[in-house]
């Protein structure tokens, strides 16, 4: 396992509670209102990623295609996320070198809003094998990040980056 690259995903339970452990092999950039750039377990307000970001897949090439998957595992609240995962995003056909508005927009992105506690939000991208429809569940929450792969023929993740984010009170939104 590439040790540094996976290291805060390990720290911050994305490895284990949603993903298996994997190897990064592709780069992937998130950023939000062209700017702000998420780091692994950097805390952001709502408010500050309510519009979706923009995606950057860097590697493979035009003939690879990749699927990306946004999710939260924490709902409705850390402490018993009984409705483990929520999904957020879900981008098929992301041919590579580009970006997520280049692929198949399967899930419609859904601002963060969580309630209780702080709530992890893990953008995963997987290689796929070939370009392909997905099967989806139509309820958001109880999604499962491995079984979607799985469902999916998709292999282990080629990348993975998440931010941290809890409720926003009246007075921090000025």
């Amino acid at each position: 396992m590439a040790g540094r690259a996976v290291e805060p995903l390990v720290v911050g339970r994305v490895i284990g509670e949603v993903l298996n452990p994997f190897n990064p092999t592709v780069k992937m950039m998130v950023t939000y209102n062209c700017t702000k750039l998420v780091c692994n377990g950097h805390e952001w307000f709502p408010s500050a990623v309510s519009a979706k970001p923009r995606v950057e897949v860097q590697g493979g090439d035009l003939r690879s295609f990749f699927t990306l998957v946004m999710t939260d595992p924490d709902v409705p609240g850390p402490s018993d996320p009984y409705l483990r995962e929520h999904v957020h995003w879900i981008v098929t056909d992301i041919p590579g070198t580009t970006d997520a508005s280049f692929g198949r927009e399967v899930v419609p992105y859904e601002s963060p809003r969580p309630n209780i506690g702080i709530h992890r939000f893990i953008f995963v991208l997987f290689k796929q094998k070939r370009r392909q429809g997905v099967a989806l569940s139509p309820a958001r929450d109880g999604f499962n990040t491995r079984t979607f792969a799985d469902e999916n023929d998709l292999d282990l993740p080629v990348a993975a980056v998440y931010f941290n984010a809890q409720r926003e009170t009246a007075a921090r939104r000025r």
